[in-house]
């Protein structure tokens, strides 16, 4: 009997498009003798559907098209299964489409992979790939995150966390309290987005004022940090669960700019390595310009992949993260930037020079899922009480149903 695993793709966030290329990409390497395969498109209004050509990356040149051929549908837990059920206009249908074993979401951004849909999944008792709700969250919120590491003894650069309201209540004050606190040049990031949206450096006051600006029109919530002059950019990712973790082959990102923009990562030219050929032949991050292995001292690469393996468990991650890092090239000090706990293409092209396939990451990763799920299994999550018999509410109320105005 096959695993049956529902890959989830898309949602609404700004990196909407790049899930699905992930989530694509990923579904045409999953063993399909172990596993059968359930792809499941979330639109951008939330609605999840099912459909023939679902899987079918050609199919989301057209979107209203694709969805015009495909069935809604919601989960729905029947006893110990979690059934795939057909939406209509009148609400769910009695037909089953499917039951599934495993969920693997494969989303990127606020929305999705910030722990939204993790909690989502977690309400169905479902096994579940990659991180939990609240790594998920923490992995999100770039302030949170720093904060967590900090404590645990993982360099990280400060940062001013910064709010919309202030902004707008008086945006020369908040700058002023900026400049006080922080030199320039500034990086000024979003605190919960990825795929480098909304980032952009500050050189000056008016710069910092128009990055500002920038950035509070994807997200509420702003951190700001000193900018590394003289940066290298080194990027590694994690397998495993907080028990134990192991690390890839490190990568040098290739920017065209001041920084490593949403163009770098998605729109560039293919992924070469240190000898100029191509990796892999997929698209999503694994298109980004990259030196593979990083060209950085044996010393320097032992100690990122060491940090990232404890910061991985610090967080309690699982399945496979990406964690960047930034190395000032003028003291030679390695900070720990942001995690991305479903990195785009799930950074196998990390993996394949340490001889680990495509195929097999996706099934280390499926196994871990549901390796937790049988830790889980033995816990309590409730247990029976008589509280609710001698209640008494105040007021006379008697719910909602049976109060009057």
């Amino acid at each position: 009997m096959k695993i049956k695993v529902a890959v989830m793709f898309g949602g609404k966030t700004t990196e909407h498009e790049i899930s699905i290329i992930s989530a694509i990409q990923a579904i045409g390497y999953i063993n399909t003798e172990k596993y059968q395969v359930i792809p499941i498109y979330i639109s951008k209004e939330n609605e999840m559907y099912i459909g023939e050509n679902i899987g079918n990356i050609e199919s989301y040149k057209n979107i209203p098209k694709l969805l015009k051929e495909s069935k809604k549908v919601a989960f729905v837990n029947d006893g110990n299964k979690v059934n795939i059920m057909y939406v209509t206009p009148k609400g769910f249908s009695k037909k089953v489409y499917d039951t599934v074993d495993v969920a693997f979401p494969i989303v990127h951004g606020t929305n999705v992979e910030d722990g939204t849909i993790q909690g989502f999944i977690k309400m169905f008792n479902l096994p579940m790939v990659g991180c939990d709700v609240t790594s998920s969250a923490v992995g999100m919120d770039k302030y949170v995150m720093k904060t967590v590491l900090k404590y645990n003894d993982v360099p990280v650069l400060d940062c001013e966390r910064v709010y919309s309201w202030q902004y707008n209540e008086d945006s020369e004050k908040l700058i002023d309290e900026i400049e006080a606190k922080i030199s320039y040049p500034m990086i000024v990031k979003p605190v919960n987005l990825g795929s480098s949206v909304g980032i952009s450096k500050a050189k000056d006051r008016e710069g910092l004022d128009s990055s500002l600006e920038l950035a509070f029109k994807f997200a509420d919530k702003v951190i700001v940090e000193k900018a590394i002059t003289n940066l290298k950019e080194i990027n590694c990712s994690v397998l495993g669960d907080e028990i134990e973790a192991e690390a890839s082959e490190c990568e040098e990102p290739v920017s065209h700019g001041d920084i490593l923009d949403y163009k770098d990562k998605y729109m560039g030219g293919g992924s070469k390595t240190k000898t100029g050929t191509k990796t892999g032949g997929s698209k999503g991050m694994a298109s980004l310009a990259r030196k593979i292995p990083a060209e950085i001292s044996d010393e320097t690469r032992a100690e990122i992949r060491e940090m990232a393996v404890k910061s991985f468990k610090v967080l309690g991650c699982n399945g496979v993260s990406r964690i960047d890092f930034m190395i000032d090239m003028d003291t030679n000090e390695v900070y720990l930037n942001e995690i991305n706990t479903i990195p785009g293409s799930l950074s196998f092209y990390l993996w394949e020079p340490l001889g680990v396939s495509y195929t097999e990451l996706l099934d280390r990763m499926i196994k871990l899922a549901l390796k937790r799920n049988r830790r889980e299994e033995n816990l309590v999550f409730s247990f029976e009480t008589n509280v609710l018999e001698g209640v008494k509410l105040g007021g006379g109320a008697k719910g909602a149903k049976g109060s009057k105005m």
